[in-house]
């Protein structure tokens, strides 16, 4: 599902990623866990193809993101990528359901169909009765929920989750994590997690430890 071999990314005069190696296989899903600033968020922004490595590369189901131009990239990454991101990248002039509507637009799926797996993402998140809300109106929680369900509405190949409980009460957290992993195994999708929370890590399958620049198994 995904194969990342030999990536290298520098910030200036600091390599934060030096010859980093990642497999993950269908239906597998990773947390990868590590200090702040230890170049999480960076490898999850290569693996998407957000930014461009200094060397190595990141494919995915036999795609080779880091080869492809910035248009074909962009294609690509609409039709097999999910992404939660950290700071919810929610639009506040769409309502809650468009928002998590938008990625089924972006490849052309037909009104019924997106309507009813919006709904269904929706109620899996507990926001049911929210998909007319505008994002003005939500907590930090609801808006993080938001953003899971927006990363898992087109049924992506590879799912990437950037913190995805950091805003999260615990109870919360554990349906979020619960949704992430049944949709990954139950399609046999890859995921890719990272996070500073060990219970986090837990619902994941492996755990591996970003030091230095390189991938360790979890002790």
């Amino acid at each position: 599902m995904l194969s990342v071999d030999g990536l290298i990314k520098r910030f200036r005069e600091r390599t934060v990623l030096d010859g980093l190696e990642l497999e993950v296989a269908s239906g597998e899903y990773v947390a990868i866990v590590g200090e702040s600033g230890s170049g999480k968020s960076t490898l999850l922004n290569l693996i998407a193809g957000l930014d461009r490595p200094d060397a190595g590369r990141v494919v995915v189901e036999g795609i080779d993101l880091a080869a492809m131009d910035d248009e074909r990239r962009t294609l690509t990454r609409r039709a097999k990528l999910g992404f939660v991101f950290q700071s919810f990248h929610i639009l506040p002039h769409l309502t809650v359901a468009q928002n998590v509507e938008l990625p089924l637009v972006l490849i052309g799926r037909l009104r019924d169909e997106r309507e009813t797996r919006v709904q269904e993402l929706l109620s899996a998140v507990g926001l049911g009765d929210r998909g007319a809300s505008m994002p003005r109106e939500l907590s930090g929680g609801e808006m993080q929920r938001v953003a899971v369900a927006r990363a898992l509405v087109h049924r992506p190949a590879l799912v990437l989750a950037d913190e995805p409980t950091g805003n999260l009460d615990p109870d919360t957290a554990q349906t979020v994590l619960t949704l992430l992993a049944h949709e990954i195994r139950s399609r046999t999708a890859g995921g890719v997690l990272v996070t500073h929370s060990e219970a986090a890590a837990r619902s994941a399958d492996r755990i591996l430890v970003l030091d230095h620049g390189r991938l360790r198994p979890h002790a």
